[in-house]
C-alpha cells in the first residue's frame, strides 16, 4: 500500500471521527516519512490540541522539527511532551524525550 492509499484511508477515518488520535498520528506520521514537515507538523498540533495526553504526538513532532533543522522548537515541543509523559506516567516516553532534549541542548 502506497502511502498516499494510507493517507486517503486515514482521512477516510478522520472523515467519520474527526477527533480520532490513531488516525490523525497516522496521518501526521506518513507525511513525515514523505518529507511534508509543515504538513506533518500541523497535524501534530491538531492531534495534541484534541488529545494533549497523546505522549507520541510530542515525541515524534520533536524528532520531526530537528530533523529539519528547527531544533529550538524541538526543544520546545520535547519540554511540552515531557511534561505530557510525567503527567500520564509514562516514564518511557519520558526517558526517551529527555535523552533527546539532552542531545539538543548541548
Amino acid at each position: 500500500m502506497s502511502s498516499t492509499d494510507k493517507i486517503a484511508g486515514l482521512k477516510e477515518i478522520l472523515a467519520l471521527d474527526p477527533k480520532n488520535s490513531f488516525a490523525r498520528y497516522g496521518i501526521a506520521m506518513e507525511m513525515a516519512n514523505r518529507g511534508e514537515v509543515d504538513g506533518a507538523l500541523k497535524e501534530f498540533e491538531v492531534l495534541i490540541a484534541h488529545s494533549p495526553d497523546y505522549t507520541a504526538a510530542y515525541f515524534m513532532s520533536a524528532q520531526t522539527l530537528a530533523k529539519a533543522g528547527r531544533n529550538p522548537e524541538a526543544v520546545e515541543k520535547l519540554k511540552a511532551g515531557i511534561a505530557c509523559a510525567a503527567r500520564t506516567g509514562n516514564r518511557h516516553a519520558l526517558s526517551e524525550m529527555q535523552g533527546m532534549l539532552d542531545e539538543l541542548d548541548r
